[in-house]
């Protein structure tokens, strides 16, 4: 049977292991995005240095697909949100651009294909980190 001590030392530990899990999710999600963010900004700066169109991004789609197997998030689809992402932000006033790191990427999208404004965009970007609103509550 474990006192009163043992059981707030166990307590402890379990909070700190489950910080460290948390803010080394937050590192992966913020080196995620920022990935992201520079494959669209690469992809819309190629389109528009040599005038290619929507091909590319298949192409590039199927041969990150076969160099990066059993790695998601290389599709053509999610490299077309890539690029929005990147343009739509890159556009907009420069307080959007660091919060995109600060949620989940599905999230951004979500906000992305949603909201047409930046204050919009602003908005829901800031309530979903304060209040770590889940993707079901965005699609609502």
């Amino acid at each position: 049977m474990l006192d009163t001590d043992h059981i707030h030392f166990i307590h402890e530990v379990k909070n700190q292991i489950k910080s460290a899990q948390y803010r080394a999710l937050q590192k992966v999600n913020t080196e995620q995005i920022q990935l992201y963010w520079n494959i669209g900004k690469t992809i819309l700066e190629r389109q528009q240095q040599y005038g290619w169109g929507k091909g590319i991004v298949e192409i590039l789609a199927t041969e990150l697909q076969k160099e990066f197997i059993g790695i998601n998030g290389f599709s053509a689809r999610n490299l077309w949100y890539m690029r929005n992402l990147y343009e739509q932000y890159y556009c907009s006033t420069l307080i959007l651009q660091p919060l995109v790191a600060e949620i989940p990427w599905t999230h951004n999208i979500l906000i992305l294909e949603k909201c047409k404004d930046e204050h919009e965009r602003f908005y829901y970007i800031n309530m979903t980190k304060k209040f770590q609103w889940s993707k079901t509550l965005l699609i609502k």
